[in-house]
C-alpha cells in the first residue's frame, strides 16, 4: 500500500472535499440540462445555478445580481482590469496596483500599458503590506481603478483593504481586490470593506477547478470580455458550468460554517511548524508579516541554502512531501525563477529564488507538521551552505 503523501501546497490548489463532489454528482449524471433551455431540464439547471449564486453572494454581503460566474480567478482579474479600463477610458487612463499582485494582474497591466493605459506599481514594506498613505500620494486626476489583492498567494500577508476601499470611495475611484486566497478563510464583506469588484474562485477552498466569480457592484459600468449568447446578464457569454457552480457553492458553504474553528486549528499548526523549524534549523528566516497573514501560510528561507531550494523541494518530493518555492503560476514563467513578491519586500535576488512556501489546509494535521520538520531538518543538514 502506497504511503499517503503530505500535501503542503494548498495555496496552489486544494483537494476537492468529498461533500462537494456529492453535491456536484447529480448535475453530471441526471440534471445535466442547459440553464438557457426552456424545458424542465433547463429549469432545474437554472434553479440550481441561481440558488448557488444567491448563496455565494450572501457570503460576501452582495446582491445575487452583482455576482457573475467565470472560469476562475485569472478570468475574473482580467475582466475586472480590462473591463473597467475600457469602460472608463473617457474618464481617465491610470490604474494603480500593488507590486505583489498575482501574475495574472501584473501581466494584464503590462498588456493594458500597450493599449495606452498608465500603471503605477505600488511598493510594499518589508512585511509585504501596502501603506494606504503612500497609495494616497500615487492617485492622479486620471486614476480610474485601484487593485490590491486581499491576501498574497506567496507570503500570505493580508492587506488593509477596508482602508484602501474607503480611500478609493472618497476619491470616486473604483476599487478591485483579488480575494482568491482570502475567500473562505477570513471574512470578506463588500459593503463594509468598500469593494467595487471582487475576484473569488473555488479550487482554493476545496471546490472544483475551472469555476470562479466576479462581484461587480451595482451601477459599475464594465465592458465584457466574452460575447455570445448573452448569459450572465449579457456580460459573460458562454454556457454556464452548472456542476462546478453547484460545487463552488457547496465548498463556500462548508468553509463559512467551519471558518472560525478551522482558522484557529490552522493557526495552531502554523505556530507548531514555526516552533519546530526554529528549534531544528539554524539560520532560518521568515518572509512577510507573521501577524497579518492567513493562518495556514508560512514562507521561509534558510540562510546559506537559498541556492539549494529547488533541490530541497525535489528531495522532499521524493520523500512524499509536496511544498512549493512560490506561486504555482509563476513556475510557468521561463524568464526568471526569482519571486517578484520577495523582491518587493526587500529580499535580494538570491534570497528571492530560495524561499520555501508551506500552505496548510483542511486535510493537514500536527503529525504531518512533525514529519515535515524532521525531514527538512535532515535534508537541509546534508546540503552545502555557501557559508560553510
Amino acid at each position: 500500500m502506497t504511503a499517503k503523501r503530505i500535501y503542503f501546497d494548498n495555496a496552489a490548489s486544494t483537494q476537492t472535499d468529498s461533500r462537494v463532489l456529492e453535491a456536484m454528482r447529480p448535475f453530471f449524471l441526471y440534471n445535466y440540462g442547459n440553464a438557457s433551455s426552456l424545458h424542465t431540464d433547463g429549469a432545474i439547471a437554472r434553479d440550481a445555478m441561481e440558488e448557488s449564486r444567491r448563496q455565494i453572494a450572501g457570503y460576501i454581503k452582495a446582491s445575487p445580481r452583482e455576482l457573475f460566474f467565470t472560469s476562475g480567478g485569472t478570468e475574473s482579474n482580467n475582466w475586472a482590469l480590462k473591463g473597467i479600463a475600457f469602460a472608463n477610458r473617457a474618464k481617465g487612463n491610470h490604474i494603480i496596483v500593488s507590486s505583489i499582485e498575482h501574475e495574472c494582474v501584473l501581466n494584464t497591466c503590462r498588456w493594458l500599458k500597450n493599449q495606452g493605459f498608465k500603471v503605477t506599481y505600488l511598493p510594499v514594506g518589508d512585511e509585504g503590506i501596502v501603506d494606504p498613505e503612500r497609495l494616497k500620494k500615487s492617485i492622479l486626476p486620471e486614476t480610474i481603478l485601484i487593485s490590491v489583492m486581499h491576501a498574497n498567494n506567496e507570503i500570505g500577508t493580508v492587506q488593509p483593504i477596508s482602508r484602501i476601499g474607503s480611500l478609493a470611495r472618497d476619491r470616486g475611484i473604483l476599487f478591485h481586490t483579488d480575494g482568491c486566497q482570502s475567500f473562505g478563510k477570513i471574512p470578506v464583506d463588500v459593503q463594509a470593506q468598500n469593494i467595487d469588484l471582487l475576484t473569488i474562485n473555488a479550487h482554493k477552498i476545496y471546490g472544483p477547478k475551472g469555476i470562479g466569480a466576479l462581484f461587480i457592484r451595482k451601477g459599475v459600468v464594465i465592458e465584457p470580455l466574452l460575447h455570445g449568447g448573452g448569459q450572465e446578464q449579457g456580460l459573460r457569454s458562454t454556457t454556464e458550468n452548472i456542476p462546478d457552480i453547484v460545487g463552488f457553492a457547496k465548498a463556500a458553504e462548508l468553509c463559512m460554517a467551519e471558518m472560525e474553528v478551522e482558522g484557529e486549528r490552522l493557526l495552531s499548526l502554523r505556530c507548531k511548524l514555526i516552533e519546530n523549524l526554529n528549534r531544528l534549523i539554524k539560520g532560518i528566516y521568515y518572509n512577510g508579516s507573521l501577524e497579518h497573514r492567513l493562518p495556514g501560510y508560512v514562507n521561509f528561507g534558510i540562510s546559506g541554502l537559498e541556492g539549494e531550494s529547488i533541490r530541497l523541494l525535489l528531495l522532499l518530493d521524493e520523500d512524499g512531501i509536496s511544498v512549493s518555492t512560490g506561486s504555482a503560476c509563476s513556475s510557468n514563467n521561463g524568464d526568471s525563477s526569482s519571486s517578484h513578491v520577495l523582491q518587493a519586500i526587500g529580499r535580494n535576488p538570491f534570497e528571492s529564488r530560495g524561499a520555501i512556501r508551506i500552505t496548510m489546509g483542511r486535510f493537514n494535521n500536527v503529525d504531518e507538521v512533525d514529519q515535515f520538520c524532521r525531514k527538512i531538518s535532515t535534508i537541509s543538514s546534508e546540503l552545502n551552505s555557501i557559508f560553510s
